[in-house]
């Protein structure tokens, strides 16, 4: 019996994330979704720097969501630690390849 083989596939970024702006404090999703098989591991990065999500940190106040997209219960302005501000993008990989989403500014009103 011939059984029909799922074959694997390279990522690729189905939904992007948008520019966003939004007020300090308030909470934002920078939305992103990838398919491919193996299911491929979602990371963020901001200005070229990868941001760190609560499953790094646990004192971060950034989550990654399980279809990728990245959550801030409040956006933070950039005075102390980790701001917010920035260019991001989101970076999809399994063994077969990377797949890296358009940029998406996030900017804070009355930054």
């Amino acid at each position: 019996g011939s059984h029909l083989e799922l074959e694997d596939m390279a990522p690729r970024i189905v939904q992007h994330p948008m520019d966003l702006l939004v007020s300090r404090g308030d909470p934002a999703t920078l939305r992103c979704k990838a398919e491919g098989r193996p299911a491929p591991a979602v990371e963020w990065y901001r200005d070229g720097e990868r941001v760190e999500t609560t499953r790094e940190d646990p004192r971060s106040h950034r989550t990654l969501l399980p279809g990728g997209s990245l959550f801030f219960p409040r956006t933070l302005p950039g005075r102390r630690g980790q701001p917010d501000q920035g260019v991001y993008v989101c970076v999809a990989r399994n063994y077969l390849g990377v797949a890296t989403s358009r940029n998406a500014s996030l900017e804070l009103a009355g930054e």
